[in-house]
C-alpha cells in the first residue's frame, strides 16, 4: 500500500512502512506475549534459549519456534501478495549490500537484543516496537534485525525486499549483532529480562 500510494516518494513509503511496523509489532507482542513470549525472531529465540538449562524439551521448543518463524515469514509474504492481487511467488531484485548495510544490521540487531534482555516485562512491547520504528530511520539498512524477516522480504519484489544474493551478508551481520547485544547486556550487569519479544 505504501509503495502504491507514495507516488514514487521513497521517504513517504518508508514512513508508512515504519508506522505499520510499529503499530503491528506492538499489538502482536501484547497479544502473543502471554501465549509464547511473542517470539518472532530466530536470534531472540536462540539468545533466550541459551539462558536456560539445556534440555531436550528446550531444544525442541527452540526448533519449533524457529521453524514457525520461518514458515510465518513465507506465509506472510504470500498473504501480502494475495491481498494486493500480486503474483504469490516472487523473488526480490533489490540489492542491499556493502559495509554500511552490514554494520547497520549489526547495530540494529544488537540494540534489539539488548532491549529484549533488559526491558521490564510490562514495558517490553512498547520498547521493542519503538526501537524498531526508530531503527528504520537511524540505520542504513532500515533495520531488518531478524533472519525470518529477511526470508520473507527476499520473497517479495517490493519496496521492502532484499535480493537473495544480499541475504547471507545480512544474516551474518545480524548474528554478529546478537552476540554484541548479549555482551553489552552482560557488561551492564544483571537486569530484569522480558519474556522474549521481537
Amino acid at each position: 500500500m505504501a509503495e502504491r500510494l507514495s507516488a514514487g516518494n521513497m521517504g513517504v513509503a518508508l514512513l508508512a512502512n515504519t508506522l505499520a511496523t510499529v503499530f503491528a509489532l506492538y499489538v502482536l507482542i501484547e497479544l502473543l506475549g502471554p501465549v509464547s513470549g511473542a517470539h518472532f525472531n530466530p536470534l531472540v529465540t536462540l539468545v533466550l534459549g541459551s539462558k536456560t538449562a539445556a534440555s531436550g524439551k528446550r531444544t525442541r521448543r527452540t526448533l519449533l519456534f524457529i521453524t514457525s518463524q520461518l514458515l510465518g515469514a513465507v506465509a506472510g509474504a504470500w498473504l501480502a501478495h494475495a491481498m494486493f492481487d500480486m503474483s504469490l511467488l516472487q523473488v526480490s531484485g533489490k540489492v542491499r549490500s556493502g559495509t554500511g548495510q552490514w554494520l547497520a544490521e549489526a547495530v540494529a540487531t544488537a540494540g534489539l537484543i539488548l532491549i529484549v534482555l533488559r526491558a521490564p516485562t510490562a514495558k517490553a512491547p512498547a520498547m521493542v516496537a519503538c526501537y524498531i520504528g526508530a531503527a528504520y530511520w537511524f540505520t542504513a539498512s532500515t533495520s531488518f534485525a531478524n533472519p525470518a524477516a529477511v526470508l520473507g522480504r527476499m520473497l517479495s519484489d517490493s519496496f521492502a525486499g532484499i535480493a537473495p544474493a544480499s541475504v547471507p551478508g545480512f544474516v551474518l551481520a545480524q548474528g554478529a549483532g546478537a552476540l554484541v547485544g548479549v555482551a553489552l547486556h552482560r557488561a551492564m550487569g544483571e537486569s530484569q529480562a522480558s519474556t522474549g519479544q521481537g
